[in-house]
């Protein structure tokens, strides 16, 4: 579904990422795990289109989109949960779930009554401002709100980041449940170990905007590599 080619992706000249390759099968759940500035959100701004890549190629299933711009990935199916969820504070939960509906560009079909099955709590505050929530429900409804455009993959930048423990793992729960449910092929770039570890079928560890380690979750959790990489 996922298909990244000795990528090469940086900043105002500064390279970050250096000759990453991955794929990810339809309907996988990949973890990008790393220490910060190691460049995982960097690889999901090139694979989501937000900054132009230098060398190498990406693939959404059998179509190059290296070069399309943003918005022609999320109509192909791609959408993008960014870190700190990008909340329009003054709308409304249904204001914000029907942007995503309408923003998609894609006609989609009104997918809310399945949005608030899988987060409940959305449907008790549909009339309550967005920048009223706490941090975890606000993560809910940007997921919800990419959930509104029907998508085929979805990249999840952080999405523990400023949530309280019980409401993280509610969401992971409900992101398995969706990817299950649904088989959603799904990235999610995280330093919250253990919630990747709960989710993902498969790993891969960043370091220094390389690939240094892949494997499955037993394989990645071994002291070694958790010492090598991840250990602060």
């Amino acid at each position: 579904m996922i298909r990244v080619d000795g990528l090469d992706a940086g900043y105002n000249g500064i390279e970050v990422l250096r000759d990453v390759s991955l794929s990810v099968e339809s309907g996988e759940i990949l973890g990008v795990l790393g220490r910060n500035g190691m460049g995982k959100t960097t690889l999901i701004r090139a694979i989501s289109g937000t900054i132009p890549v230098t060398k190498g190629s990406v693939w959404v299933g059998s179509d190059d989109v290296t070069a399309w711009p943003v918005h022609a990935r999320a109509r192909a199916g791609l959408t993008t949960i960014v870190q700190g969820r990008g909340m329009f504070p003054k709308m409304t939960v249904r204001e914000s779930l029907e942007m995503g509906r309408i923003a998609s560009g894609r006609g989609t079909r009104n997918r809310l009554d399945e949005v608030l099955s899988y987060f409940p709590r959305l449907a008790e505050r549909l009339d309550q401002a967005s920048g009223s929530m706490s941090g975890g429900e606000q993560q809910m409804l940007a997921v919800g709100r990419g959930l509104m455009t029907d998508p085929k993959i979805m990249l999840l930048d952080e999405p523990s980041d400023g949530i309280m423990p019980l409401l993280v793992q509610q969401i992971a729960v409900t992101l398995a449940e969706i990817n299950r449910r649904e088989g959603m092929t799904i990235v999610i770039v995280e330093q919250n170990v253990p919630m990747v570890m709960s989710m993902a079928q498969r790993c891969i560890i960043l370091e220094k905007g390389r690939i240094v380690a892949s494997g499955l979750p037993d394989e990645i959790s071994q002291d070694e590599i958790m010492q090598k990489y991840l250990a602060i």
